[in-house]
């Protein structure tokens, strides 16, 4: 009995190591240089051991590789990376009909699926539908629109720094991790912008929405593992009905959304936001603008999933890109006396007037700095594609071909940081997006926010969001080293986000 069991038990951890393995000399037999894989693991075995963060894995593979381009393996999948500029404008410019979609990781194949918010979302929707809703939601994002939300931005700004003036001092110094900080100012500009709510997480600090916000975003140990397995075997979790994120949280949204819709309708409420035009592109508003090319209907999932991946993506990123723009300029005085300079004389220039889009728009070197901040620490690590249909490239002297199916990856952070495009690409200099340098800048070197058409479409808001706190906190504080800052950062190596292992703390002196 005994040894039948062995023979079974021996016979089950072979076929697992062959499934988890099967892929494993799909660049070998291509002839194209690869990373050796760890079964199970493929190319990340350092994250998974929690010895390196992400961030840093993905930099470190893609100087292992010297051509353009690098096998790599996501656990069994194997992945392309593209190491060169021209390539990667290939790939999303001008073959873009052959790459017109991210990897289906958490698809489920159902568009009307509650519980899979993400799926049904603009960045995971594919071909037709993709298109159509890039359509409908790009007017949300215009100059016009834009100015309208900065109203809006500002005054929450404002008040976020009133509330920082309240909080008790030591010494005329306050210590804080400026990551709760900012992800509080981006949750009440989503919750008005995207929700149509108003709320201040200053005052009301374990509010609902915030309080869900964080349930979403903060990954948990088990959120990590789900994730994992989603891009390892997606198949199973659909058969075991698994979700990346619980159905309390999903639920939440959906309440809120269609509440909110139901209740504009019936008391025909206009505001200039997402929920506003999704309501317009349904008929379910008036509207003045021209109808759409396209006659699709989007369902109730549809638009509560634009809504919610729109708070998932600027509740996290937006918050990370502020922080580390606030650490920046804390390490490098420097920068900050020359950006400071400039926030005094459009302050002055103001004349005691608020804040305005085109005063904000028009300073060149906070733009330079949130510009390289962007390049030094990308939110989106890397960005993926999926082939659709086949293509061959010439390639280092060989014909590779890209088959429907397979995908490849773009190392954002790794390209990022080659001294083949930026010299010294670890030293903090906005000057490199100066008018005389930025024309220097190789193309397609430099994509945080993604590249093509499947950019990402909130950028502008992203940006305006990061330039609003930073011009009315360091208008009124100079940002200094707290006890409990880390100077160099060092990441996480837990979970797949990028922030830094002790946090975002540094010290706020206030200036008058």
């Amino acid at each position: 009995m005994l040894l039948e069991f062995l023979a079974l038990f021996g016979v089950a951890v072979f076929l697992l190591y062959r499934w988890a393995t099967q892929h494993y000399s799909h660049f070998k037999d291509r002839g194209i240089p690869y990373n050796e894989p760890w079964p199970f693991v493929g190319s990340m075995s350092d994250m998974f051991l929690r010895r390196k963060s992400m961030f840093d894995v993905v930099i470190d593979l893609y100087n292992q590789g010297q051509g353009k381009l690098y096998g790599i393996f996501e656990q069994r999948k194997p992945l392309l990376m593209i190491r060169d500029p021209e390539l990667i404008k290939q790939i999303t410019i001008k073959d873009f009909d052959h790459f017109i979609n991210h990897r289906d990781v958490f698809g489920s194949g159902d568009e009307n699926d509650t519980d899979n918010l993400f799926s049904s979302s603009l960045f995971s929707m594919r071909d037709g539908r993709w298109k159509d809703m890039r359509t409908t939601l790009s007017p949300a994002f215009t100059g016009s629109k834009m100015r309208q939300m900065f109203q809006l931005m500002n005054q929450v700004a404002q008040e976020a720094v009133e509330g920082l003036k309240n909080e008790p001092m030591v010494d005329n110094e306050l210590e804080l991790d400026l990551k709760d900080y900012c992800t509080r100012f981006t949750n009440d500009i989503i919750a008005s912008t995207a929700f149509g709510l108003q709320v201040n997480s200053f005052k009301e600090r374990e509010n609902t929405f915030y309080m869900m916000g964080k349930k979403l975003t903060n990954f948990t140990a088990w959120q990590n593992f789900k994730f994992l397995l989603f891009t390892s075997c997606k198949r199973i979790m659909k058969l075991l009905k698994m979700t990346l994120f619980d159905k309390q949280t999903t639920e939440y949204f959906m309440r809120l959304v269609l509440d909110s819709m139901k209740y504009r309708q019936e008391h025909h409420i206009i505001r200039p936001d997402m929920i506003n035009m999704l309501m317009e592109s349904r008929g379910m508003l008036p509207s003045d603008k021209p109808k759409p090319l396209h006659n699709r209907e989007w369902s109730d999932v549809d638009i509560v999933a634009q809504c919610f991946v729109f708070f998932f993506a600027g509740f996290e990123t937006s918050a990370v890109l502020m922080a580390f723009t606030a650490h920046e300029l804390m390490e490098n005085e420097d920068v900050q006396d020359r950006l400071y300079e400039e926030v005094s004389q459009v302050d002055s220039d103001l004349e005691g007037k608020e804040l305005t889009y085109e005063a904000l728009m028009g300073m060149k070197y906070m733009d330079q700095v949130v510009s390289e901040v962007l390049r030094k620490w990308p939110a989106a690590i890397a960005i993926d594609r999926e082939c659709n249909k086949d293509i061959t490239y010439e390639v280092d002297g060989k014909t590779i071909e890209i088959k429907k199916g397979e995908g490849v990856w773009l190392p954002t952070c790794g390209i990022h940081r080659d001294p083949k495009y930026y010299e010294n690409p670890s030293k903090f200099d906005p000057d490199r997006f100066s008018e005389e340098n930025k024309d220097k800048i190789q193309p397609f070197t430099y994509f945080p926010f993604g590249v093509g058409q499947r950019n990402c479409i909130g950028s502008r808001f992203a940006l305006l969001e990061a330039k609003s706190v930073i011009f009315h906190l360091l208008r009124d504080f100079r940002f200094a080293a707290a006890k409990k800052s880390t100077v160099p950062l060092v990441l996480s190596a837990s979970g797949f986000q990028l922030k830094p292992k002790t946090g975002f703390w540094l010290k706020l002196i206030p200036r008058n």
